[in-house]
């Protein structure tokens, strides 16, 4: 059954993966990284070694993103018994707010703004989005981010606090994001609608640079474009 845009008076947005190509990004940085350590994996090892790392470094005591982004470095160059060095794990938390959004994201954002509140629920810092926000292009009603909530996406803690902030009902409120692991499947749990922008659709391996999970979403798009069209026709 389609999905009735008219019941939902706020759309939530994951971030980074969904609005912004955080792959291109992520193999932006890694690729000459690896080179420079005489190193050599394809993007797709790549992408599942940083899901992986993330997960991990997310997943214990609360650390900001910064740091978050930082263990990773640390932790894929002893992977591959090449330790990188503190200026190295440094940049990329410094390359974040040069990530590109995707080449639908501002317009769609701008087209679904006419209609909709827009939110922002991210694992991320308050100043790293806060640049990010400038490619953006769209004022957001709600930013909601790890560091103000102490924790990161799967927990239902990011999507209760949001929800709280947002003053609404669960049922008035749509989430949109691409990974199902650490959107989809918490926020479905918590009875909020979702759609899966699969941006990795057409592509070898669904997964890319998120943990796989089977979540089920209640409308997959391939493209926020598309989003944007059902939604505001």
């Amino acid at each position: 059954m389609p999905l009735d845009f008219s019941r939902y008076r706020v759309l939530t947005f994951d971030c980074y993966g969904t609005l912004i190509d955080w792959e291109s990004g992520i193999l932006g940085f890694f690729r000459p990284l690896l080179g420079r350590h005489g190193k050599a994996l394809s993007d797709d090892e790549i992408l599942f070694a940083y899901a992986e790392l993330e997960s991990e470094a997310e997943s214990g005591e609360y650390m900001t993103y910064r740091n978050v982004l930082r263990s990773v470095v640390h932790a894929f160059g002893l992977r591959l018994d090449s330790p990188a060095s503190p200026v190295e794990a440094d940049a990329l938390p410094a390359s974040l707010p040069e990530w590109p959004p995707f080449s639908d994201t501002v317009e769609a954002l701008k087209r679904l703004k006419t209609r909709f509140q827009l939110a922002i629920i991210s694992n991320t810092d308050d100043d790293l989005f806060a640049e990010t926000a400038k490619r953006l292009e769209v004022p957001f009603d709600f930013v909601i981010t790890a560091q103000q909530v102490g924790s990161y996406k799967p927990s239902l803690n990011n999507f209760q606090r949001a929800i709280e902030r947002i003053g609404l009902p669960a049922t008035q409120v749509l989430h949109c994001a691409q990974s199902r692991f650490h959107d989809i499947a918490p926020a479905r749990s918590l009875g909020l609608a979702t759609v899966w922008v699969n941006r990795r659709a057409g592509k070898a391996t669904p997964w890319g640079a998120s943990v796989p999970s089977e979540a089920r979403p209640d409308l997959e798009v391939p493209d926020l474009k598309t989003l944007a069209a059902l939604a505001v026709p």
